[in-house]
């Protein structure tokens, strides 16, 4: 029998549709923070791979998604190519910001194949572990988002020493991009190489850019890896997500090529079944909030959704990330909202 998210990304209208959710490994469920407690650092957590396969299997158990996606974060790439990192509890992770020829002639690619190894011993345990219905999906963060980290040393509201250095010294900025483009493709191909049937761009920070800077910076680079994937493994499924590319998603799907597209929580369903090609499966886009309230509000939400979805190949998903906060029990009740058709 053909995995449910994977026909979905091959196109096919699958009724009641695939499910699984962003973050869904991870510190809402009480499992999660008991094995959180023994690892220490989160970087040493995702770095282990019998906990990191134990954490990515968890909400398999506990709620039968349809899809596993591995245990893991976006900024490994920029850790393999030797970029220092670390996670501080209430500020997240904290890099040694990167703005000079010095610190970029600092990272090796060729490095970067040791480091991930225990990431794909990671893959390699999980799908040894998931059954016949379940896809397990790898991810990288997309070079610009990866970049915007890098730069800033941090997380920020709105990336504005990134941009600023992307347009101020576009030479730099595009080696950087360049290197980056490369490091994702070899960390994808890692991964498929491992085990995992779909993966997933994650470009969170895509909506901080303007229109032009969006084509040079998000759909460009994307294209490279999308195409270079393909070449590789014809077959594999790959979903885009471009948070906040608003009325510039339609041009991100038709160029980069993507088999599927995330919606993020503004997004309009209804709006983007009429613009985007039935070709491309969308994913989404619950809002994180309504999943944390639960009960009618959930519930009308989520009937919104799927009363949009209905007739087009389509992956029930969040706009965003759950919540630490959200109870368990809303997660059950949205599957069982979304299984009953």
């Amino acid at each position: 029998m053909q995995k449910s998210l994977l026909q979905a990304l091959s196109g096919e209208a699958i009724w009641p549709p695939p499910v699984w959710l962003m973050r869904q490994a991870g510190r809402y469920l009480p499992e999660y923070r008991k094995l959180r407690a023994q690892a220490g650092d989160f970087l040493s957590l995702v770095t282990n791979p019998n906990l990191a396969a134990e954490i990515t299997l968890q909400p398999i158990r506990r709620f039968g998604f349809d899809a596993a996606i591995l245990f893991s974060d976006i900024l490994l790439v920029p850790w393999a190519l030797g970029q220092g990192l670390r996670f501080a509890e209430g500020e997240g992770p904290l890099l040694p910001p990167l703005r000079d020829e010095t610190a970029l002639a600092a990272l090796n690619l060729a490095n970067m194949g040791e480091k991930i190894l225990p990431i794909l011993e990671t893959v390699k345990k999980v799908r040894a572990q998931l059954d016949d219905h379940t896809t397990l999906i790898g991810f990288a963060g997309a070079p610009f988002t990866v970049a915007c980290y890098m730069v800033e040393g941090r997380g920020s509201r709105d990336f504005a020493v990134t941009r600023h250095l992307a347009y101020a010294r576009p030479e730099f900025f595009s080696r950087l991009m360049t290197l980056l483009i490369q490091a994702t493709i070899d960390f994808l191909v890692a991964q498929i190489s491992a085990g995992v049937e779909a993966v997933m761009l994650f470009d969170s920070w895509a909506g901080v850019l303007s229109p032009t800077q969006f084509r040079t910076q998000v759909i460009a680079p994307t294209r490279i890896i999308v195409t270079e994937l393909r070449r590789q493994f014809p077959d594999v499924k790959i979903i885009g997500f471009p948070r906040l590319a608003g009325y510039l998603l339609g041009e991100y799907a038709e160029g980069t090529a993507v088999d599927g597209l995330g919606m993020d929580t503004a997004s309009n369903p209804t709006y983007l079944t009429g613009k985007i090609s039935p070709h491309v499966t969308l994913q989404g886009n619950l809002d994180p909030m309504a999943l944390l309230a639960g009960g009618n509000a959930l519930r009308n939400e989520t009937n919104a959704i799927l009363a949009a979805m209905r007739d087009r190949p389509f992956i029930f998903n969040l706009g965003h990330g759950i919540v630490p906060q959200t109870p368990p029990e809303h997660v059950s009740q949205l599957l069982s909202q979304i299984r009953v058709g």
